[in-house]
């Protein structure tokens, strides 16, 4: 009996990978703006997320950043857009090929406190988490690099519109002309509880396999709380006016080269025809599955607004599969670009990108994960183009002009 659950069990070990991106800023980089006008009325992006799409918060939370850490306080992040920004990519994110593709400035950060926040804010934190420290201590969860939860965002998110409008009424004319985009987050709560219960290094004992199951049992029972705080927040700024909300799905974490690296499964029936670990992209569906069924209830509760599913599982499967018509070596597709050249994917997790030892690949341009844990500017421009474009975000929360 062991040995047949032995495969899921292990795709299911995932250690703490949230991300090593913490940077000065590049002044001048972070507020560039487009010069084309305004797309389908929207005047404005207001975004909660972790490490997908944080712009700054994480490195400017100080002290509190510097404990997450160790090696990458400058380029190689950055090295495309000509220095790092905070950003976990060598260049940009989706989130910023979405504002340039309506127009609008860059999002600021928002813990960047003299910043232009006229067209929107981005509250996104590295390592956030859908659920609050106390909420994940309730499991024996701790989360370790921020306490700028979710719930958190939301209170900023808050106080901004607080500070900058004079009424409710207000608050409503604003968010009518504007584009919110609750997530992608939620990922980490799983992390955290995965690497909470992770073995030794190649441990394969009884032990350590009951320490794997204790960390599925844990991931898997926090699913559904996890999916109620994305959709309460998604509930409260509907409430509170907004006509677009955007809500992003987990990607398939079993694609992940870091995740890959973690596990390192040498059983074939553990993959699927992507390289993939079946067991993790398994338990990713399940949380988006339950994410879609609270989506279509805010479309219920809320019929006058758009709210989109933001397939983000759907759109990084499709760009595996078409990698070599869109300019991706189809022979590194689970490899690093960024890393210490350990391994089949590149990816150590005592040597991440930036620490000694580490390289980055020749041509960033044509892999799709650039640290093991998030991807490429080229691939993050790829994933805002199949979601934004391409119908992989459902209903289309934005009528570009040709589409």
């Amino acid at each position: 009996m062991a040995s047949r659950v032995h495969p899921l069990l292990v795709a299911f070990l995932v250690v703490l990978l949230v991300g090593t991106c913490q940077a000065r800023p590049a002044p001048g980089k972070a507020a560039s703006s487009s010069s084309s006008g305004v797309v389908d009325g929207i005047t404005a992006i207001y975004n909660f997320g972790d490490s997908i799409s944080d712009t700054g918060n994480y490195l400017r939370e100080g002290a509190a950043a510097g404990a997450m850490m160790e090696h990458t306080v400058a380029p190689p992040y950055g090295a495309a857009i000509g220095g790092a920004t905070g950003r976990c990519s060598d260049g940009y994110l989706m989130i910023d090929y979405l504002a340039k593709d309506l127009g609008l400035p860059l999002l600021n950060p928002y813990l960047d406190k003299g910043a232009d926040f006229t067209h929107g804010v981005n509250f996104a934190v590295t390592g956030a988490t859908a659920l609050d420290a106390a909420a994940l201590a309730r499991i024996g969860v701790a989360a370790p690099h921020t306490n700028s939860s979710l719930s958190v965002q939301l209170q900023w998110f808050r106080d901004f519109m607080s500070a900058t409008t004079k009424s409710p009424a207000e608050v409503r004319d604003k968010l009518a002309s504007s584009l919110v985009m609750v997530g992608e987050i939620g990922g980490n709560d799983y992390n955290y509880a995965f690497a909470a219960n992770r073995p030794r290094p190649g441990g394969r004992s009884a032990a350590d396999v009951g320490r794997m199951v204790t960390g599925v049992v844990e991931s898997v029972v926090l699913v559904p709380e996890v999916v109620r705080s994305v959709v309460g927040a998604a509930r409260e700024v509907l409430e509170m006016g907004a006509t677009r909300v955007v809500i992003p799905g987990n990607f398939p974490l079993g694609c992940a080269p870091s995740y890959l690296a973690a596990v390192d499964e040498t059983e074939r029936a553990a993959y699927d025809g992507n390289g993939c670990l079946v067991g993790l992209n398994l338990f990713a569906q399940m949380h988006n599955v339950l994410l879609q069924q609270g989506i279509r209830e805010l479309r219920r509760s809320y019929p006058e607004a758009t709210v989109a599913y933001a397939d983000y599982f759907g759109a990084y499967v499709r760009m595996l599969e078409r990698a070599r018509e869109m300019g991706f070596d189809g022979t590194a597709l689970t490899n690093a670009c960024c890393g210490a050249g350990g391994g089949k994917y590149n990816f150590e997790m005592e040597r991440m990108c930036g620490a000694g030892g580490t390289a980055v690949c020749a041509r960033p341009e044509e892999r799709i994960s650039w640290d093991g844990v998030h991807l490429t500017q080229r691939a993050y421009s790829v994933m805002a183009e199949l979601l934004y474009h391409k119908g992989f975000a459902s209903p289309a929360p934005v009528k570009f002009p040709h589409q």
